[in-house]
């Protein structure tokens, strides 16, 4: 079991985009970008299913998943490991992933199922830039955000 630190959640809420990953039925490996990813209490991610009809399946057949989020300015993030339930609209779960999309989307944004996911472990993931550059994060930020044209 793992419980959320607050810099997991500042990481999960900076990341803008994580990537889950799934087993397809042969075995095979499925990852699927996630836009929707938020920390949904001490123990739990969620996402909203908003086009992964297979990434769904999967879960209802194999309910393993790991969810990478990596801020992209931070250089550094984590990935957690879990147990994924599909949750219909309704649930606690869908409402609170469904006011967030519509707040931040605009109404009439489509979206199925909720995905809770508990998660057992959390491992931290960082750029080599701190393990072998002597990086700092004050430093990093400006630089990628240079790197990467963002000018706010």
């Amino acid at each position: 079991m793992t419980t959320f630190t607050d810099d997991m959640r500042l990481i999960v809420a900076s990341a803008k985009l994580s990537f889950v990953a799934t087993t397809r039925p042969d075995g095979a490996p499925n990852l699927s970008p996630k836009g929707s990813v938020r920390v949904y209490d001490d123990e739990h991610l969620a996402f909203m299913d908003l086009a992964s009809p297979h990434t769904v399946a999967n879960l209802r057949r194999d309910p393993r998943v790991e969810v990478n989020s990596i801020d992209v300015l931070r250089r550094r993030g984590y990935r957690f490991r879990g147990t994924a339930e599909v949750l219909p609209p309704g649930h606690p779960v869908h409402t609170f992933l469904a006011d967030w999309l519509v707040a931040a989307n605009g109404p009439g944004y489509p979206f199925h199922h909720a995905v809770l996911i508990h998660v057992d472990e959390a491992h931290r993931v960082l750029s080599p830039a701190y393990a072998f550059g002597g990086a700092k994060e004050e430093e990093l930020i400006p630089e990628w955000k240079h790197k990467y044209d963002i000018t706010e």
